[in-house]
């Protein structure tokens, strides 16, 4: 029974700590996805479209010739039935036609009535090529410069923001959600525009030949388009549940295809394989369910049509066999009215691509609209040539609000200096040095290199100053001399190979098939770890930063591999001030300074043999390493010498 309530009472506590859990994730969600004040969606497009207003004007201009050439077709086939065939007279406006024909023939009038026929439709077609290329030219560079637009301002977001967004999603709008605004813009926008410049001047035309079959359909349109209208809600919901899905399934895809090693070590391809299936039977049954609502419309706005078309052509039989309207009137009213009907069928057929085209500017404003959190000052300092001091002046740093990980950090590191960071997990080592180079910025307090706070300096020219050597050195696909060249693109092959020599690299490198320009395969993974650091060592050598961040860069290697990448760091570090983060402690023993951190705080500070005399955390910890020792928590073991003594 009490081993019952005690499985109970544990049961309970998980629960707890779930919900907690998923609290804290939620607020880790909301807070880091500060928001601007949202715009709107059309000052959005005004901003892209800016760029082409001249291109604008010419498809305007385009579209107007096609729009007047749409409503002059049928006019030619009503002098045929009107003049030709049935003998009537050429109206007043129409009189300008007898000066083409040498005599009152019926025939010549038919030719030029063909002719008319023909210069019509080759106009159009011009019209019709010049606002379509055009049209498309805008939407292509549009697409471009909403790319560039969207990628430029990620790369200005804080690292906060990826810790709290998924990779496939922002790749999925990129790509994705672009090429949907681009489709929309060079196709069903054009469609829209025409139709809608087309049915001003019909209405005028069809008021003219009949005003009354004018106000039928003129008073049916309202009503067919609060019916469309109704729908689009519906539609635009569904279409945004797909757009979701088809992120997750890049999400997904992205995942199992960057973690393939690891997915066939462990034989979890069935697993994957169900990820995707799952996901993707999401997005087809939110597929479906657009569809469903879309193929509503299409058929009831047809037969509205053909009811109205049905009605004219019963009443204009007894207007035509009462003289009161011709046949020819007649077949320009009826192609005017399938005409006129046509916007409100394809805003039916496309309510499903504006829907998308809508959730799509939706997500790429929700990214456009995401605050700046490390942005520069209107007049920033240039930071020139660092000579290396970094000072912590009461730094606090928290990734939400309620969970504080740095707490009142005060430190002043001299230039020249090595710095050597420990400490348990969890500690704000990481962060710590995440601030210098500003991935992140404080809470409060000031991070300063040679007096001047971080936040004041130009960011870019800043971040050249800093070079960076991290636990996995991230290797980009191409070659080998391009990825250490990543460091600093104007370097000289010369400096190159004088890097790769000084990071003990050269001599494998020398002997793959290539040399220098072998290629690497994505992330390096064609390279063994004590390569691909050794590289990484290359790129910092030829930055020649300053200042040095070393972020456990011997972690993962073997003490072959840890014995070369440690020649190359001790050449690397020579002048500069160098921080390094290390959980093996043998890689900072000979640092100037060792800090210790546990808690957001600096527990311990000084040399090795000041931190062994302490006998505190770090002594605790070099002692577990060496093999001397029981692991022991040195905080809790004074408490517990205490209590026994106590006793």
């Amino acid at each position: 029974m009490e081993s019952e309530n005690t499985g109970n009472i544990a049961n309970q506590n998980r629960n707890e700590l779930s919900k907690e859990e998923n609290k804290e994730e939620n607020k880790k969600d909301n807070s880091s996805d500060k928001k601007k004040p949202r715009k709107g969606l059309f000052p959005l497009v005004a901003q892209l479209l800016k760029p082409y207003q001249k291109w604008l004007y010419i498809v305007l201009f385009a579209m107007l010739i096609e729009t007047a050439m749409s409503l002059a077709a049928p006019w030619p086939l009503k002098i045929i039935l009107d003049n030709v065939v049935g003998k009537h007279k050429l109206p007043g406006y129409l009189e300008w036609l007898r000066d083409f024909s040498v005599s009152e023939q019926t025939t010549e009038l038919a030719a030029i009535a063909a002719i008319g026929v023909v210069l019509i439709a080759v106009i159009g077609a011009v019209a019709g090529y010049i606002d379509n290329y055009y049209t498309e030219s805008v939407a292509q560079y549009v697409a471009n410069d909403l790319r560039q637009k969207i990628y430029n301002h990620l790369q200005k977001l804080s690292l906060q923001y990826y810790d709290t967004h998924k990779i496939g999603n922002l790749l999925s709008t990129i790509t994705d959600d672009v090429i949907t605004i681009q489709s929309f813009a060079s196709t069903a926008l054009l469609s829209i525009l025409v139709d809608s410049l087309t049915i001003l001047g019909m209405v005028i035309l069809m008021f003219y030949l009949n005003w009354d079959f004018a106000l039928i359909a003129v008073g049916i349109t309202p009503f067919l388009l609060l019916f469309v209208a109704r729908f689009k809600k519906a539609v635009k919901t569904a279409t945004h549940e797909v757009r979701k899905n088809q992120s997750e399934i890049v999400s997904v895809l992205q995942q199992g295809l960057e973690s393939v090693r690891s997915v066939k070590a462990f034989g979890r391809q069935d697993l994957e394989e169900k990820r995707l299936k799952d996901v993707s039977l999401q997005t087809v049954q939110a597929a479906l369910k657009a569809r469903r609502v879309k193929s509503l419309l299409s058929p009831i706005v047809a037969i509205t049509v053909s009811l109205c078309t049905g009605f004219i052509l019963w009443r204009s039989a007894g207007l035509i066999l009462a003289d009161a309207m011709t046949i020819g009137a007649l077949t320009v009213f009826l192609s005017y009215l399938s005409k006129f009907f046509k916007p409100v069928q394809d805003f039916a057929k496309m309510t499903n691509v504006i829907a998308q085209a809508t959730v799509s500017l939706e997500r790429v404003q929700s990214i456009l609209d995401t605050v700046e959190t490390i942005t520069e000052k209107e007049n920033p300092v240039e930071p020139g040539n660092f000579k290396g001091d970094i000072d912590f002046e009461h730094v606090a740093f928290s990734y939400e609000p309620d969970t504080p990980v740095l707490l009142d950090i005060n430190l002043s590191i001299k230039s020249g200096q090595r710095i050597g960071v420990c400490g348990p997990t969890g500690g704000g080592k990481s962060t710590l040095l995440s601030l210098i180079p500003r991935f992140y910025d404080s809470v409060s307090g000031e991070v300063k290199i040679d007096g001047v706070n971080v936040s004041d300096y130009k960011l870019t020219e800043m971040r050249n100053q800093i070079g960076f050597v991290l636990q996995d050195t991230v290797l980009f696909f191409g070659t080998i001399y391009d990825n250490i060249a990543y460091g600093r693109p104007d370097a000289t092959a010369e400096e190159i190979m004088e890097a790769a020599k000084m990071a003990n690299a050269h001599e494998f490198i020398s002997q793959m098939p290539h040399g220098y320009d072998t290629m690497v395969g994505e992330r390096g993974l064609t390279l063994s770890g004590g390569q691909r650091q050794r590289l990484g060592i290359a790129r910092a050598i030829v930055r020649n930063s300053p200042i040095l961040i070393l972020d456990e860069p011997t972690a993962a290697l073997d003490t072959d591999s840890e014995k070369l990448v440690m020649e190359a760091l001790e050449r690397l570090m020579k002048g500069r001030t160098v921080i390094t983060i290390a959980h093996r402690l043998s890689t900072i023993r000979d640092a100037d300074r060792i800090l210790v951190l546990k808690g957001g705080m600096i527990a311990e500070n000084g040399t090795h043999d000041e931190l062994m005399k302490l006998s505190g955390i770090y002594a605790e910890l070099y002692r577990i390493q060496a093999g001397s020792t029981p692991l022991v928590d040195p905080v809790n073991q004074n408490t517990e010498n205490s209590d026994q003594n106590k006793a």
